[in-house]
């Protein structure tokens, strides 16, 4: 019985070597000197965050920036923009604004095609947009 459970494990790892050495997985990889192609960043986007409303409402916005981090700004007068340029393809567009007039407004641009719109109404309004593909 010993001797039958000794020949099966010779056998297997007699196959398996054979199937390692056939594949060359046995060789430990080495970075060598072939060029590997690299990945080159080849359509840039320009997001544009806009805030509107009365010209004379001054507040408090927040966006993501192109790494995807929370920015915050202030305004003193509308329309209010900022663009950032990022190459990755699914950046997430977020911005969020408060005001002191009745009514703000917000939208999202991705290379200068609007993408999201929305408007707010009421005491101190705040405006909210986000696009998750841009």
């Amino acid at each position: 019985m010993v001797a039958l459970v000794a020949v099966t494990l010779l056998a297997a790892a007699t196959v398996v070597g054979r199937l390692r050495t056939f594949f060359d997985s046995d060789l430990p990889f080495v970075a060598g000197s072939e060029r590997v192609d690299a990945i080159v960043p080849f359509n840039t986007k320009r997001v544009t965050y806009e805030v509107v409303g009365p010209a004379t409402t001054t507040g408090q916005v927040s966006y993501l920036d192109a790494t995807g981090t929370t920015r915050e700004a202030t305004f003193s007068a509308l329309p209010w923009s900022v663009s950032v340029s990022t190459t990755d393809p699914g950046v997430l567009a977020n911005v969020v604004a408060q005001g002191d007039s009745g009514s703000l407004g917000c939208r999202i641009l991705v290379n200068d095609k609007v993408v999201v719109e929305q408007h707010a109404q009421g005491r101190d309004a705040q405006a909210f947009c986000l696009d998750k593909a841009a």
